[in-house]
């Protein structure tokens, strides 16, 4: 098992215009599956941008950005006009994201209003799972793309949702009809 290299969370922020705005809007949370067939990331994209318009072209959207739903929700946040901040949640996560997921991940970490590193050196379920935790405490909602079964490992989809309404934070449950996972 990989152990944490060091402790605590180092926060960069960057001013965007939409960064620093009075009365800011809440802050929504994404969790959702990884690896989406092309059919239902397109029915995923637009439930996620009808939920966020709902919110307003002031978004502020927190996400991990990993590959598939977390990626989805991120880029429609910065297409609203929304503020986006970023979990990392460790030193080499995005090499251990899928190559085809990294040029995204970097386009979103560059628009990143605010990006929150954790201080785990290795990609792990553990600090997946720390990293939905913080952003659980960032946020007032959270958007789970989620088909509603367990979680296939922990700190998955299903893990965060449970955490979410243990701490009575409002879940939108975003899984169309017609989606599936491989």
């Amino acid at each position: 098992m990989n152990t944490c290299s060091g402790g605590g969370l180092v926060a960069e922020e960057r001013r965007h215009p939409t960064a620093n705005a009075a009365n800011a809007p809440s802050r929504i949370a994404v969790s959702g599956h990884r690896g989406l067939p092309s059919e239902t990331a397109m029915l995923v994209e637009a439930a996620i941008r009808k939920t966020l318009a709902e919110h307003g072209p002031e978004v502020r959207g927190v996400s991990c950005l990993a590959d598939g739903a977390d990626q989805i929700f991120a880029r429609a946040v910065i297409d609203l006009g929304g503020t986006l901040e970023a979990v990392v949640c460790s030193e080499r996560y995005r090499e251990e994201l899928p190559a085809g997921a990294r040029d995204e991940y970097d386009s979103l970490m560059r628009a990143a209003a605010k990006v929150h590193r954790l201080g785990y050196a290795q990609s792990t379920c553990e600090s997946h799972m720390e990293g939905s935790r913080l952003m659980l405490d960032l946020a007032e909602e959270l958007c789970a793309v989620w088909d509603g079964e367990p979680a296939r490992g922990y700190g998955g989809t299903a893990d965060v949702v449970a955490e979410a309404r243990e701490r009575g934070i409002r879940v939108h449950v975003i899984w169309p009809e017609g989606a599936r996972r491989e």
